[in-house]
């Protein structure tokens, strides 16, 4: 049997006609950036992220540079952040000319630890505290980090809160939703993403009016009206097939999302029923409601020879990630070594993640699980 890690076919199965019709119609107006398809879709993530202005945006690694730039972070300054997450987090701060702080991952969500932020704080220079900006909490693999510790630090040292939830939207905290809490909410619509385009797109959130006028200024070059630029932009926009292929899927999304967790939950109790709970473990914190755009577990012993077991067994699997950030080469400026953010290392070298899409079926889930205790038998 072949379980693909994702089956982006299976899905557009199931919306093929909706999805011809809408570029159809985008072929048939010639109006292939930004225009109605995008502010349709703004008007609707701005809703179902309990937001006030939602600004469609070009990637979500876009989303996060724009965000930095219209909070004014740029030269010098520094930004809190994970060192367990993908690379655009912390590649974002630095195309600003800003500098990634990084803060250990608590062991429970695999997101940042509020206490360690507040450590980290306490202990930096006055100079260093002069330059700190942001903090930039990542709701990794579909689960919210500690949003409440969080925003309540920020305020005690005057810090805009940029929330990275490219992997989270629906994702909610205490029943607030992921993009909500934050002065940003930033998300990625890349295909594999549990609300994907056809290609790449973003969109920020924001609750202040202030701030958005400034993203759809900055969006395009700074510029507003056409060719008087007040600001040193970029080219982050939208475009309208994506757009549109996204709203389209939105009407689905909860219950996409649905399907995922109830995949998780078979996932544990065939785990269980296998006798692998002490062998394998997926952290979820109980105030929130995780979203699963991925289904990471953690491996105590064994991890690559298991990944190379199930691979072996047509079964898709990935290690996100395998080197944390303050490891990359790309970052050695920043003078870190092994053993400094030793829960995000563990992390890196234990986890494994398992195909979680909502097309799943009971006998392609019986046959993970299956390999699995093949393996460790």
């Amino acid at each position: 049997m072949k379980v693909p890690l994702l089956d982006l076919k299976a899905q557009y199965q199931t919306i093929k006609g909706e999805c011809l019709k809408v570029t159809q119609d985008i072929y048939d107006s010639q109006h292939f950036i930004l225009g109605p398809h995008v502010e349709k879709l703004e008007a609707e993530i701005a809703e179902y992220c309990s937001a006030k202005y939602a600004v469609g945006v070009s990637s979500g690694t876009d989303a996060l540079l724009l965000s930095l730039m219209a909070a004014n972070i740029g030269q010098g300054d520094r930004v809190i952040t994970t060192p367990y997450t993908f690379f655009a987090t912390a590649g974002a701060i630095s195309r600003v000319g800003a500098i990634p702080v990084f803060v250990d991952i608590a062991p429970d969500t695999y997101n940042i630890s509020p206490d360690g932020i507040a450590v980290t704080i306490s202990k930096m220079s006055h100079s260093e505290r002069n330059t700190l900006k942001a903090i930039i909490p990542v709701h990794l693999f579909g689960q919210c980090a500690d949003m409440d510790a969080i925003i309540r630090i920020a305020k005690e040292n005057s810090l805009v809160v940029i929330e990275d939830a490219a992997q989270a939207i629906g994702a909610e905290y205490k029943g607030r939703r992921a993009g909500s809490m934050g002065d940003f909410g930033c998300f990625s619509f890349f295909p594999s993403k549990n609300l994907g385009g056809f290609g790449d797109g973003g969109i920020v959130t924001t609750q202040s009016k202030d701030l958005y006028d400034r993203l759809m200024v900055l969006r395009v070059h700074g510029s507003r009206p056409k060719y008087y630029h007040h600001y040193i932009g970029g080219n982050f926009r939208l475009d309208a097939i994506q757009a549109a292929i996204v709203s389209v899927k939105l009407k689905y999304l909860d219950d996409w999302t649905r399907a995922r967790q109830e995949n998780a939950g078979k996932y544990r109790s065939l785990i269980d029923a296998a006798g692998l709970t002490s062998l394998v473990s997926c952290p979820v914190e109980k105030e929130n409601r995780h979203i699963y755009n991925q289904f990471v577990f953690h491996v105590p012993e064994k991890r690559d020879e298991l990944k190379v077991f199930l691979t072996a067994n047509e079964i898709g699997c990935e290690v996100y990630y395998p080197v944390p950030l303050h490891l990359q080469a790309c970052f050695s400026f920043l003078g870190h070594k092994s053993g400094d953010f030793p829960v995000s290392e563990n992390a890196a070298d234990h986890t494994l993640a398992l195909p979680i899409y909502p097309e799943l079926t009971e006998e392609q889930l019986g046959y993970v699980v299956s390999c699995m205790r093949q393996f460790f038998a």
